[in-house]
């Protein structure tokens, strides 16, 4: 896993939405947040300079500081909301996703407009925190992958 720059975030890899929507998580993501250990995932809109979404588990989220999201948001955590349908709350969007086999995830084409991406994007996969990781699009992380010396797995 590369650091892209000394004290600097780490990133997984560099995932690719597929023309059908779907998108693999980097394995060593998937390992260091257990994404097998829910069916689903929670995603969140990304922040404005990195854009993209953030992904997280209800087994991680729940327990944490952040738990009390999934009570505002019972629809996301219930699953009684459509598939990938975003819902507002303090200023991000959250939605839910099955996890398919291989850690993939199939985004719906109206989550990808919301989201500003679309098949064909590239995503870099970047540790966030203990109890999510970010798919980014943009911003001062991706110029630092383009410069980067080194290899950035590709999924």
């Amino acid at each position: 896993m590369p650091q892209l720059n000394k004290g600097g975030k780490y990133v997984f890899g560099i995932s690719l939405i597929g023309d059908d929507g779907s998108l693999v998580i980097p394995p060593e993501a998937a390992d260091e947040y257990h994404i097998e250990l829910d069916d689903t995932v929670i995603i969140f809109s990304g922040s404005r300079s990195t854009g993209g979404f953030c992904v997280t588990r209800p087994g991680l989220l729940r327990p944490s500081a952040l738990g009390h999201i999934l009570d505002e948001l019972p629809g996301v955590e219930g699953r009684t909301v459509p598939a990938g349908e975003l819902v507002r709350y303090k200023g991000r969007r959250y939605a839910w996703l099955p996890v398919g086999g291989q850690a993939t995830l199939a985004i719906p084409a109206r989550t990808m407009a919301d989201l500003e991406i679309a098949p064909g994007t590239r995503l870099l996969c970047i540790r966030s925190s203990d109890i999510a990781f970010t798919m980014g699009a943009k911003g001062p992380l991706w110029e630092r992958a383009r410069s980067y010396a080194g290899e950035i797995p590709s999924f």
